[in-house]
């Protein structure tokens, strides 16, 4: 071993030891802060996003931003466990995506209970079996997850969160021969996120959806002929092989995930409105509503309309704005735009994804 490396090492060694001290320091202070907080509300969606925001700010390299979010959401999710225990539901079964983007937000140490519908997540929350929930809104390929806008309507939970997560779709079976492939099971949104893939290469093989990617690996892991589309994670849960790897037509494929809950949560700095409208039956109503958001210059950033289900042939209007509810100009816009709204709800004022 030459010296050089000796020396490096030597002090990677004491660097450890600082940052060992340095963290337990810092756990400590979140176990007074528990303590003060006497029982109060464990997680702070906007304290967390301008931690994370700050040190991302400050990052000098040579780690990217998107690792400083990762080390630092784990060291405050083994932090935050000091407080209380945090519980955490997802559309499962273990290996999803869903779980993925639930990990991403909340870190390791947190317990994460899986659901076989999105319907289940939302009820697992409004119970009070958990504290949150994860489900995914929408894809950048395929577009809205219709349930999941259809329960925002109906539930009284409040959007505390948002999670962006890549999707790098996977070709999963026991045998990697693709020719032998005669079906392949997976989420309905990731097959036509790969149907030019499976187009070109597995023409023949008949294209299952099933519930999630997670019970595509499943059902894979039964048959010898068959393959499921799903996250390389899925793998290991059902003893697969990846067999190809980044099978998604679009490389810049991203879900978006929202974190459910019951609590109000305060503006960051960096904020997301989400809300749900219906216009008045008159000429000129929908332009209205968007009008109010432009007088006040608040900018709009997703407009999505659905069946309201109440009557033939009328709609629901599904509408993110930047900025939090209590920001001045976003009150002034959002007061004149409930007296133009047939119908109005906000969903939730939280950080925009770190």
């Amino acid at each position: 071993m030459s010296d050089k490396l000796k020396q490096c090492r030597e002090q990677i060694d004491a660097l450890d030891e600082a940052l060992l001290k340095i963290v337990n320091q810092r756990a400590a202070l979140a176990q007074q802060i528990g303590h003060l907080k006497e029982g109060g509300v464990v997680l702070r969606p906007e304290r967390e996003a301008q931690v994370l925001r700050r040190l991302q700010d400050a990052n000098q390299g040579p780690l990217s931003n998107v690792a400083i979010a990762a080390l630092f959401t784990e060291v405050m999710s083994q932090c935050r466990a000091l407080e209380a225990p945090l519980s955490v539901a997802y559309l499962g079964p273990e290996g999803t995506f869903t779980e993925a983007a639930a990990l991403k937000r909340f870190g390791s140490a947190v317990q994460g209970v899986s659901c076989a519908t999105i319907d289940d997540v939302f009820r697992a929350v409004e119970s009070g079996e958990v504290q949150y929930g994860v489900v995914p809104v929408e894809n950048s390929t395929e577009g809205a997850i219709g349930r999941t806008l259809d329960l925002l309507l109906q539930s009284t939970l409040q959007v505390c969160g948002e999670v962006m997560l890549p999707i790098h779709q996977c070709l999963l079976a026991q045998q990697c021969d693709v020719s032998q492939i005669q079906s392949v099971y997976s989420h309905p949104q990731s097959l036509g996120q790969c149907q030019g893939w499976l187009n070109v290469n597995l023409p023949a093989a008949a294209r299952i959806p099933v519930s999630s990617n997670a019970e595509a690996a499943r059902l894979a892991a039964g048959h010898v002929n068959c393959a499921a589309i799903a996250g390389a994670q899925a793998a290991g849960h059902f003893g697969l092989n990846v067999c190809v790897e980044n099978i998604e037509d679009d490389a810049r494929n991203t879900t978006r995930f929202l974190v459910l809950g019951k609590q109000q949560v305060a503006a960051s700095g960096e904020d997301k409105t989400s809300m749900v409208l219906s216009a008045t039956n008159r000429p000129g109503a929908v332009h209205d509503l968007l009008a109010s958001l432009a007088k006040y210059d608040v900018s709009m950033t997703k407009f999505e309309s659905r069946p309201s289900r109440s009557g033939l042939w009328e709609y629901v209007f599904y509408v993110d704005i930047e900025g939090h509810q209590t920001d001045e100009k976003v009150v002034l816009a959002l007061a004149e735009l409930k007296q133009s709204a047939a119908f109005m709800k906000i969903l939730g004022s939280y950080p925009l994804a770190v």
